[in-house]
């Protein structure tokens, strides 16, 4: 019985263990999505404002003089 009573002691002595590591791992992982999520938000205004930058720049190009013809 002290035996059995032991080994449900050191198991639970794991699931501690593996509880607090996983925890941390979490908040961790929970960081990196919060730093990828800000930098995404960054790249898009990015992109978003090189489509304007272009387009604007199509708009001034003249036409294709085949087309007039």
């Amino acid at each position: 019985m002290d035996a059995e009573l032991e080994s449900l002691a050191d198991k639970i002595g794991h699931l501690v263990k593996l509880c607090a590591r996983l925890k941390a791992e979490n908040h961790g992982l929970r960081q990196q999505v919060l730093a990828l999520e800000q930098n995404n938000q960054q790249l898009s205004a990015k992109v978003a404002g090189t489509k304007t930058r272009v387009a604007a720049i199509l708009a001034k190009l003249p036409e294709d003089e085949e087309d007039e013809a």
